[in-house]
């Protein structure tokens, strides 16, 4: 049996209400403190707006993972980093 929307929204609704007020918490941290932000904030506006108008073919979670996804072919010639970044830096090595 497939579940409505209405009982998806029962399941999901308050815990999707929490995690987009978390999102916009932080964002409004980062427009309160001094400095300039690096290469993530702009991937993190792009994958809102990739959630938003998923291009055809994407759902807006495929879309959002693009949207921080290194879309790089070629390998690097040696790692740069000992952890991730959870976006794609465009500073290569």
């Amino acid at each position: 049996m497939h579940a409505t929307k209405k009982e998806i929204q029962d399941l999901y609704f308050m815990d999707s209400r929490h995690k987009l007020l978390d999102i916009a918490a932080f964002l409004d941290r980062l427009e309160r403190h001094e400095g300039e932000a690096d290469f993530r904030h702009p991937a993190f506006l792009s994958a809102l707006e990739a959630m938003q108008n998923p291009p055809t073919g994407l759902t807006r979670a495929q879309a959002v993972h693009h949207a921080f996804s290194d879309h790089t072919t070629a390998p690097s010639e040696s790692a740069s980093i000992q952890f991730a970044n959870g976006a794609a830096s465009p500073i290569k090595s």
